[in-house]
């Protein structure tokens, strides 16, 4: 627990100089995205479902270490804060490690798979070089 308490300090302390957006780029909002029944989405009505509520986007993947050794923290965070609503966006390679992941780690929250991965505009925005990405 120390050592994820140093690395959030750490990256907090690199972006304290970063520039805090407030909204999302236009190019973002138009990025697709699948849902569970693979079914296309644009971003832009993702968020929109939202509107008014506190929401925690989590980028993750299956594949990512990190992504699921934080997962019980992250289970300890939604159980203190209920009223927050969870996005978990991937970043799998394929949508069958993506939906059995969501299964095997129990991971409860609304799911969408990025279908332009690292190279789509929303990744861009973010800067999106390490995951897990969290997003409020």
């Amino acid at each position: 627990m120390r050592k994820f308490v140093m690395v959030i300090l750490f990256i907090l302390a690199l972006c304290s100089s970063c520039e805090s957006p407030t909204q999302f780029t236009d190019e973002s909002v138009q990025e697709v995205f699948l849902n569970l029944n693979e079914e296309k989405i644009a971003f832009k009505d993702i968020i929109n479902q939202y509107k008014g509520k506190k929401v925690l986007i989590d980028i993750w993947a299956s594949w990512c270490a990190d992504c699921i050794v934080g997962l019980p923290n992250l289970r300890k965070f939604q159980q203190e804060h209920s009223d927050v609503q969870y996005l978990f966006l991937s970043l799998d390679k394929t949508t069958k490690r993506w939906k059995k992941a969501i299964i095997q780690y129990h991971i409860k929250g609304d799911h969408y798979f990025m279908t332009e991965g690292k190279k789509g505009p929303l990744s861009d925005f973010l800067n999106l070089w390490w995951i897990p990405r969290y997003v409020v």
